[in-house]
């Protein structure tokens, strides 16, 4: 049997940090949780995954592409380390070997959902890039990455920030890293994920913490 998770793309989906069920995965000291999933171990994936310090994960090779997010410790693999707020991407046929040291990470990753054409590997350390004015004031963006209408970006939210109501064309999913997001369907704090499909409307906006989040458009 494939493994089926919120494989139906035309349907909002909400996961909260109350609802993280983890899955151990082949490799000791590997967890993930799956938010969505089409396929067994290898599958057309989203989840977070959690390294022990010192896991390892075995040699493979990204047949659809690989895009993650760091979101505690170090992750390292043969190339590099990649610290708390690395936004990586490996396009389809590269590989390597995570090896993960004495911090342990945890990491949003994204597997198998690249275009073909798309090619272009990067890792950036968003620590270190610049905040850019956003559409309304309170609002800061960070763009990630782009490619065919596909957008990825970081957008930090002030305290108290509304942004106009408005549609997803090609879908939308977020990941919220800071604060708390609000929009007029729930409330949604650190850890929460949200995938709104293609024409799917909200107005969202922040109170008193203010968020920041990740964000993917066009790609549904």
């Amino acid at each position: 049997m494939v493994t089926r998770i919120n494989e139906d793309f035309e349907q909002r989906v909400v996961i909260l940090p109350e609802d993280y069920h983890w899955v151990d995965s082949p490799m000791a000291g590997v967890e993930r949780m799956m938010l969505d999933r089409i396929g067994d171990e290898s599958a057309r994936a989203t989840s977070i995954v959690r390294y022990a310090p010192f896991s390892e994960f075995s040699p493979h090779v990204h047949s659809g592409g690989e895009e993650f997010f760091v979101l505690e410790g170090v992750f390292s693999d043969e190339h590099q380390d990649y610290p708390q707020g690395s936004y990586v991407r490996n396009p389809i046929g590269t590989s390597h070997t995570p090896k993960i040291g004495k911090e342990g990470a945890i990491i949003f990753v994204k597997l198998q959902q690249f275009n073909e054409a798309d090619k272009e590997q990067k890792a950036i350390d968003t620590t270190k890039e610049p905040w850019l004015q956003g559409l309304v004031d309170g609002l800061t963006v960070m763009p990630l990455h782009e490619f065919e209408g596909e957008h990825v970006a970081l957008v930090k939210w002030a305290p108290n920030t509304q942004f106009n109501p408005h549609r997803h064309f090609g879908g939308e999913e977020i990941l919220v890293l800071e604060g708390t997001f609000y929009d007029e369907h729930g409330i949604y704090p650190k850890g929460s994920w949200l995938r709104s499909p293609h024409l799917s409307e909200h107005h969202p906006y922040t109170k008193d913490d203010g968020a920041l989040i990740y964000v993917k458009t066009g790609h549904l």
